[in-house]
């Protein structure tokens, strides 16, 4: 372990208020935990870039370095799950929120937060899945848990440039299932979305347009929906009999208001997707499918944009003005392989 290395640490004070730079710590600063990771690749999420801002909500202390994806190799280990040299990933649970994150050289990690790099998948790969690609995993999981096949219809995908948006159509697509993909930028981004492997891109005003009554036409046979916001209530009024709904973020707000019809008369289930805490059983068993079958062959070929940590302040603040398209990775050591 390098006796001091780089870090993009966030700091709070009472004359600057919240401010973010490159700094040099040491194996000191770190907090404890098992197992010390030197970090190769780590990635740019949302929940990052509210990680930035001081009334984000995402920070519970300062100084915080964030960062809640990474991937690299076991440095050291005093724990019996890993040994130096494994090669490791870390998404959701404290790290970038309440534990120092993936914006660094090296990390010192709880183990029971770390899982095993997939076979199938190189640490940018991982990283450029992370925790968006792992939450569209985890939703498309539960439309297939919750009995939704390719037969029954189209998919809607809401958000379909960011990250859990792109990463759920190309997972859809190399399912099999007919994938309708819904944007803000379809002007802009329509043949990437194709590419990605959806069959139709219509705009957001199409999917989120107020339906009259309790119910409307039955068009989707699911939805992966990373916004939400009021117009979930549109969608829901939409899906047909037997379909469901996974739901994992609030771009478009965090509340919306409904009736019971959709569930008690075409048995629809809303689910919600939870990547932070996601036990690890199932964690694992994701991530494995997401380096196999499910490997999202195409997002990783057309969406993945590579920065360094001195690039972090631009694609931060390009996240939150929703201009980020696909997955961004961020190479944090110079030894990243």
């Amino acid at each position: 372990m390098k006796e001091q290395f780089q870090a993009y640490v966030i700091r709070k004070d009472d004359q600057k208020g919240v401010t973010a730079k490159l700094e040099q710590l040491k194996k000191e600063d770190l907090p404890n935990g098992d197992v010390t990771v030197q970090v190769h690749y780590s990635s740019v999420n949302y929940k990052d870039g509210l990680a930035s801002l001081e009334k984000g909500g995402v920070i519970r202390n300062y100084p915080m370095v964030p960062g809640i994806d990474m991937a690299g190799t076991v440095d050291e280990s005093v724990s019996g799950r890993f040994a130096p040299g494994d090669r490791v990933i870390s998404t959701g649970f404290e790290p970038g929120v309440s534990h120092y994150g993936g914006y660094s050289e090296y990390a010192c990690l709880r183990s029971e937060w770390l899982v095993p790099l997939p076979q199938g998948l190189s640490e940018k790969e991982a990283m450029a899945i992370g925790t968006a690609g792992f939450t569209a995993g985890l939703s498309v999981d539960a439309l297939l848990q919750a009995g939704v096949t390719p037969e029954m219809g189209k998919i809607l995908v809401t958000g379909a440039t960011g990250g859990v948006g792109s990463m759920a159509i190309a997972i859809l697509a190399k399912l099999g299932f007919e994938v309708t993909a819904s944007t803000g930028k379809k002007q802009q981004e329509e043949e990437l979305l194709r590419n990605l492997g959806a069959s139709e891109v219509i705009s957001r005003e199409e999917a989120d347009a107020p339906i009259k009554g309790a119910m409307g036409k039955q068009q989707w046979a699911g939805i992966v929906d990373p916004t939400a916001g009021p117009a979930l209530a549109e969608r829901l009024k939409q899906v047909q009999y037997g379909g469901a709904v996974a739901v994992s973020g609030l771009t478009g707000g965090n509340g919306f208001e409904s009736t019971v019809f959709p569930f008690i008369l075409r048995g629809i289930q809303l689910i919600g997707i939870d990547s932070v805490y996601c036990p690890m059983e199932r964690r694992e068993r994701i991530w494995n499918k997401l380096g196999s079958e499910w490997k999202p062959d195409r997002a990783l070929a057309l969406g993945v944009q590579e920065i360094t940590l001195d690039q972090l302040p631009h694609t931060i603040e390009n996240i939150l003005q929703g201009g980020a398209v696909g997955r961004t990775v961020v190479r944090v050591s110079s030894e990243s392989c």
